[in-house]
């Protein structure tokens, strides 16, 4: 139980990648990880509230104004118990608004509103990953001491090849592993 007593916050968000997702949070429990997850409305189109609550055995959140049974700011107590905040897949939607500090959804909130480590994980398109404006937006992520566990470069999901492929999952638990030890 490697990971034992550790707090996880994995941010899910609408890319094809997503489905990986599920992969990576077993793999976190097994090492004895709690992990909390907040699915993005587009990543609901990927997976599945009910199966990352099966895998996690934690409620989802995915609306930062749903009403809790008690007092508490949902996007403050995720960022506050936060360990780490792993972001898999980031989409170039999401890198460009947390570098630009926008807080438009329960995950950009609990990014911004916490002090945890942030481990970002990019997948998506060959030529979205190489647009400069989305390689700037990693390197202002970087500037935030953000790590970013960069994608790899083989087949990808609309059948081009290039970089923008998902990091396989045990190197992303290893990464997640390797910080929290």
């Amino acid at each position: 139980m490697v990971l034992k007593y550790k707090n996880i916050v994995l941010g899910i968000c609408g890319g094809i990648a997503a489905y990986k997702s599920c992969d990576i949070l077993r793999h976190l429990v097994k090492l004895g990880a709690n992990v909390e997850c907040i699915l993005t409305k587009r990543a609901s189109e990927f997976v599945t509230p009910l199966t990352l609550q099966t895998l996690s055995k934690n409620k989802v959140q995915s609306d930062m104004f749903e009403v809790q049974n008690y007092y508490e700011i949902n996007h403050i107590s995720l960022a506050q118990k936060a360990d780490v905040i792993l972001i898999v897949p980031a989409t170039a939607d999401i890198i460009s608004r947390l570098a630009h500090g926008r807080a438009s959804d329960l995950l950009t909130c609990t990014v911004l509103a916490s002090k945890a480590k942030i481990l970002i994980c990019p997948a998506m398109n060959a030529d979205m990953f190489n647009h400069k404006a989305t390689q700037s937006n990693i390197e202002t992520l970087k500037s935030y001491e953000y790590e970013v566990i960069m994608p790899e470069k083989g087949e990808l999901a609309c059948g081009n090849h290039g970089y923008g492929r998902l990091a396989q999952v045990k190197v992303i638990v290893s990464a997640v592993k390797d910080f929290l030890q």
